[in-house]
């Protein structure tokens, strides 16, 4: 019964009609777009009037600012300069000299950015305009890391290998304290210019890498050669020329710094010490005669500043007193005692022979053993000119 009753009552709701959704105002348009030919022809020609009527005033709005007194740039008192410490504001103004009492829409922003960034000073530009009559002009400029010479010139050079003349105004508020690098040509490729002066900043960041500023202390970096960085340091007595190699600078630096006085007291007239090797350093001293300098009672040889290679000597063989050995060039070899023998007349055609009549000194210092051949005089023979064995000190 209950089950019927639910029926009756579904069956007379099915009945009922649901109510619609009301819809908004319909307006349906008559016509549309013409069908005949006529009709569309005179359309597509109402279109192309109204697109020229736009045209057409865009133009006339275009000359209108083009040739408006209020949007031509005055005089140079209308560019701003921005951002210009060592350029000056009349090197950046001169290159608008063409833009002055021009529409300010008809200066080309690109192309003056692209001469700003020609000058050697200028490492990025931008150009601006300000309505209605006035540029504005923002440079960023290059950082110099080193001084450089160029023949008899002094010049700058930044960390990409570009060269800056000295400003106008160095001699005012801006001080430069930089070594002086060698070994950069203007002829030369940028990026052999870049690559050197890459090797630079690891030499000095290697360098100052102690919180030291020991770069400050160098005079001359030259990087003719990337393998062998050599660097002039001032001393109380002096330069001194140090050849740092390729790596370890730090390292080098601190063992050229901790025997400097020792090596000035034996040897006045030092003019150059190598770093390269592990366990050896070569010195090198000024031509021309001096005093030696007296260690522990004896006196130091001081031999010319031409180079030759010795060979390394262990620190307890004592110093013998070489043998005349025959010699046809710089380098001289160490034999074992032997009788002294006269020397024999010239053969003609052939270098003459000479004697050498010195010995190998041994000082030590510290724990450690610094062999150094001393100046090596050779008897002059049928009217030649004497040589002169260069001072090597070997450091095993």
């Amino acid at each position: 019964m209950m089950a019927r009753e639910f029926t009756d009552f579904e069956d007379e709701f099915d009945d009922e009609p649901l109510p619609r959704r009301q819809s908004g105002i319909r307006v349906k348009l008559r016509g549309g777009l013409p069908r005949s030919r006529g009709g569309k022809i005179a359309l597509v020609a109402i279109v192309l009037v109204l697109i020229g009527l736009c045209g057409a005033l865009a133009m006339t709005a275009r000359t209108a600012i083009l040739h408006d007194e209020r949007f031509l740039i005055p005089s140079s008192t209308a560019i701003e300069t921005t951002g210009n410490t060592n350029v000056t504001r009349a090197q950046l103004v001169a290159q608008f000299g063409e833009d002055i009492e021009r529409n300010i829409f008809r200066v080309p922003l690109e192309q003056r950015k692209a001469q700003l960034e020609q000058l050697p000073w200028v490492q990025q530009a931008t150009v601006m305009r300000l309505l209605p009559n006035r540029l504005r002009v923002a440079v960023v400029e290059r950082t110099p890391i080193a001084f450089v010479r160029q023949g008899n010139r002094i010049g700058l050079v930044d960390a990409n290998g570009i060269l800056l003349d000295m400003p106008s105004n160095a001699q005012g508020a801006v001080h430069y304290s930089f070594p002086v690098v060698t070994g950069l040509v203007a002829s030369d490729p940028l990026s052999l210019r870049a690559a050197r002066m890459k090797l630079y900043t690891r030499f000095t960041g290697e360098m100052d890498g102690g919180g030291e500023k020991i770069s400050e202390k160098l005079s001359e970096v030259d990087l003719s050669y990337p393998e062998d960085v050599r660097a002039v340091i001032p001393d109380k007595n002096g330069e001194v020329l140090v050849h740092f190699g390729e790596d370890n600078f730090l390292d080098r630096y601190r063992k050229f710094e901790d025997h400097l006085a020792e090596w000035r007291q034996q040897y006045p007239r030092l003019a150059a010490v190598d770093m390269r090797y592990d366990r050896q350093v070569v010195l090198e001293m000024q031509p021309g005669p001096s005093a030696p300098a007296t260690t522990g009672g004896q006196r130091a040889p001081v031999a010319e500043n031409k180079k030759a290679v010795a060979p390394a000597v262990p620190a307890a063989a004592p110093a013998k007193a070489p043998t005349p050995a025959h010699s046809g060039g710089a380098a001289a070899s160490h034999a074992a005692p032997a009788k002294k023998t006269k020397a024999k007349p010239p053969v003609k055609g052939k270098k003459p022979v000479a004697k050498k009549g010195a010995s190998a000194k041994a000082v030590r210092t510290s724990g450690e053993s610094f062999w150094v051949h001393p100046k090596q005089q050779l008897t002059a023979v049928a009217g030649q000119s004497s040589n002169i064995h260069p001072a090597q000190a070997v450091h095993p």
